[in-house]
């Protein structure tokens, strides 16, 4: 098991050495049973002393229950010692997530995390727990086992341990075959996951396209790959029962024909040989229990390569010592900033991008689709890292503030809006969480969510589903921005994020912004002119470069992108009419 990995154990850790404890007494109890049940033959029964045969029967009994209790205790702790655990397992690879910026969550898919979480962590539980017990078990046993045939007969106590060399052997071999393709499958499990969650996200779409039959035979397509590599896996792991079930009988037939030698020449009595066969199976069932756990461990430890991965991953951002944890104003300054998403060397998505925005003032960003409009407003909060220039606010460069003081003065709503399930109370409180009901009730006015909010049976207490499916794409979009606004901060970032609502409501939305927070310096990014129309300054962006800055009027007359984009616009509403 992956060092890395055994940290996690923690407060785990007395059960998880309790446990063995209980199995190495276990064990002892069970290699001690042959032995009575050689002398009950041996002594009571050749002698015909049936008070012997009574009082070693009675302590026989004794000792299995003994024997069943230690067993059941040691099941229990190490079940205990397992859950907590994988519990632990997976608290840290989520508060490991939480440390993940936008460039670290972009290596791993929505779907490997998932994964990781779930079935990963299940695998490296399941090795844990066998570990702790069946695999302290084996060794314990075919020592205990093995010292007590010696004192029998060194002949086939040298017998049995001839095997053990064979089987281990055996084992190594199967495991390195089998290792790569288990990895394999985990990967592909990771696609399948995919698959399946882009299915039902996309439901809707999937019914209203009809295509339920590619989907169905891209989810046969994968789920086919991943029966073949489990089939090859467990093809070369199949060996591990029919090598061990060849070395069991092999030993037995030499145990019959060296023990009835024995027996005939007077060198071993008939209850010594009993009790070298149930040592013997004692050994044999121990190096078979050894080759099931070996599987375990064997898909585990790909589980626990993953796992491995994201606790490994170092965070892009990390607060720096002394990070400041005020923010003065909403002002920001972008200077010669150059930034990829591929990091140093990669192909850059903005190209010396300089600009200046005042504390309070109504900032508009157009520009074609590609054209870096989201990239930029991204760099604020720092959900990316620039690799050129600098990035400041009130100011300081971004990266020298603590990312929870620097975000909490941001409020963003991004261009894909989620909702949580939970009530509209709960999904605006993320903004405050102890924000009270006339605060909530506030900034939904503000953000124009009010009326409907109303119109529910519920009101505020209406549940939102999963998604916020059982809203539409404006109501979702006004919420995000009321929860927005809950936070008061110092900038204003919306993300394309009035597109879903009507040019009224839009209007209503940025007069309220005007009105009630002067201060908060507010971003929106549109592709209608309309809604940064009336915004102290215009950003145009293409290919990643600013084309232009300026108010409406100054950019109809410098910028042929605005222009032609303001008339085409305008055009189009003169021919509704």
């Amino acid at each position: 098991m992956n060092r890395k990995l055994l940290q996690s154990v923690r407060e785990y850790k007395k059960q998880a050495f309790i446990a063995p404890v209980l199995v190495a007494l276990e064990v002892l109890m069970e290699v001690l049973i042959p032995l009575l049940m050689a002398n009950i033959i041996d002594v009571g029964i050749m002698n015909g002393d049936m008070g012997y045969i009574v009082k070693m029967g009675v302590l026989l009994v004794i000792m299995a229950m003994v024997a069943l209790f230690f067993g059941a205790k040691a099941g229990q702790v190490a079940a205990v010692a397992a859950a907590g655990y994988a519990k632990n397992l997976r608290h840290d690879i989520f508060y490991k997530i939480q440390d993940f910026s936008f460039g670290n969550i972009d290596h791993f898919s929505t779907s490997s995390l998932v994964t990781r979480l779930t079935t990963d962590i299940t695998n490296v539980q399941m090795a844990f727990m066998f570990s702790i017990r069946m695999l302290a078990r084996a060794p314990i046993m075919v020592v205990l086992a093995w010292i007590m045939t010696a004192t029998i007969n060194l002949e086939i106590a040298f017998l049995l341990l001839v095997t053990i060399p064979i089987l281990g052997g055996a084992l190594i071999f199967i495991a390195k075959k089998a290792h790569p393709h288990f990895i394999a499958v985990f990967d592909e499990y990771d696609v399948l996951n995919n698959t399946v969650q882009e299915n039902v996200n996309a439901a809707r779409v999937v019914k209203a396209y009809v295509r339920e039959d590619h989907e169905n035979e891209k989810f046969n397509k994968i789920s086919l790959k991943v029966f073949e590599l489990f089939t090859k896996a467990e093809k070369i792991v199949a060996w591990n029962s029919p090598i061990m079930q060849f070395v069991m009988y092999a030993v037995v037939l030499c145990l019959v024909l060296i023990g009835g030698e024995s027996i005939i020449t007077g060198d071993m009595q008939t209850g010594e040989l009993t009790s070298i066969m149930v040592y013997a199976m004692q050994i044999l069932m121990s190096l078979m229990i050894v080759t099931f756990v070996f599987v375990q461990i064997m898909i585990a430890e790909a589980s626990s390569d993953r796992i491995r991965e994201v606790l490994e991953e170092v965070p892009e951002m990390e607060d720096e010592p002394g990070a400041l944890t005020e923010v003065a104003n909403g002002d920001i300054d972008f200077e010669h900033v150059d930034f990829s998403y591929a990091g140093e060397g990669g192909n850059l998505s903005l190209k010396d991008v300089s600009l200046h925005i005042k504390s309070g003032q109504i900032v508009g960003i157009i520009g074609g689709t590609g054209s870096a409009k989201s990239t930029l407003v991204q760099l604020i909060p720092r959900l990316y890292d620039v690799v050129g220039g600098s990035v400041k606010v009130g100011g300081v460069d971004v990266r020298r503030y603590s990312l929870e003081a620097l975000r909490d003065q941001v409020s963003m709503v991004l261009q894909k809006n989620v909702l949580f399930t939970g009530s509209i109370y709960e999904n605006i409180r993320w903004g405050d969480e102890n924000a009270s009901n006339e605060e909530v009730q506030r900034v939904c006015r503000l953000a124009q969510a009010d009326g409907f909010i109303q119109e529910f049976p519920a009101g505020y207490n209406t549940m939102i589903v999963e998604g916020g499916n059982n809203v539409s794409g404006g109501q979702k979009q006004r919420l995000c921005i009321a929860r927005a606004l809950l936070k008061k901060p110092k900038i204003l970032i919306l993300d394309d994020s009035t597109s879903a609502v009507d040019t009224r409501t839009d209007a209503l939305i940025r007069q309220a912004f005007r009105e009630e927070i002067p201060d908060t310096t507010k971003i929106i990014i549109a592709q209608r002119i309309s809604s940064v129309e009336d915004a102290d300054m215009i950003i145009v962006m293409e290919n990643g470069e600013i084309n232009g800055i300026g108010t409406s009027e100054e950019l109809l007359k410098t910028n042929a992108i605005y222009r032609e984009v303001y008339e085409s616009q305008l055009k189009g509403g003169e021919d509704d009419e």
